[in-house]
């Protein structure tokens, strides 16, 4: 797959990204925007979305290691915030892209990182989720562009595992106490 339908900037932040994973032997798993552009069909993104899973205890140190790689936080005790979001806030300091790295601790998570597809963007080489498991991440937030990203990924790949879909996004509203989450799921699936 070409690396045009991703910026530079987004190549250099990943190529530095998946370089410092490696290092630290972290498991990930893009997402959101960038996953979509590369699985489906090209859009605008304004950040980078990972999820990685990694245990609590490695955190400070694993951003400390990626200061080598040239991230650094992008708010004041980025710890603290990630300890209470689950989410460390960065920036690459060459190319100044924003990164969303949510520390993964749901089984979904997991499962999503462990099925991930590697894709080779000329020297590059990227984990992405599969599209099932990237509807589900975004049928669970269910902003406007994310039901267009649905859409998208269900037009574009014609024989998804629908049944395990609708499990993990039942899973998801049954857990969250929100039915709408598997009701617009069923919505966009009907007029597949």
């Amino acid at each position: 797959m070409p690396d045009s339908t991703l910026p530079a900037t987004f190549v250099a932040t990943l190529r530095a990204l998946t370089s410092w994973f490696e290092a630290e032997r972290v498991p990930y798993v893009t997402i959101g925007g960038v996953a979509v552009s590369l699985i489906a069909q090209p859009r605008a993104t304004q950040d980078i979305d990972i999820v990685i899973w990694l245990n609590y205890e490695r955190w400070e140190s694993f951003l400390r290691a990626g200061q080598a790689y040239g991230f650094e936080p992008r708010i004041r005790d980025a710890l603290d915030f990630a300890v209470k979001s689950r989410v460390l806030l960065l920036r690459h300091q060459k190319s100044g892209v924003s990164i969303d790295l949510s520390c993964g601790a749901l089984p979904f998570e997991q499962k999503m990182i462990e099925r991930a597809i590697t894709l080779k963007i000329d020297e590059l080489i990227l984990r992405v989720p599969t599209p099932e498991d990237l509807i589900i991440t975004k049928a669970v937030a269910q902003r406007a562009k994310d039901v267009v990203d649905i859409e998208s990924l269900l037009n574009i790949h014609q024989n998804l595992d629908i049944p395990y879909i609708r499990r993990w996004v039942d899973e998801f509203a049954a857990a969250l106490e929100m039915p709408e989450l598997s009701e617009n799921l069923e919505r966009l699936l009907h007029h597949r």
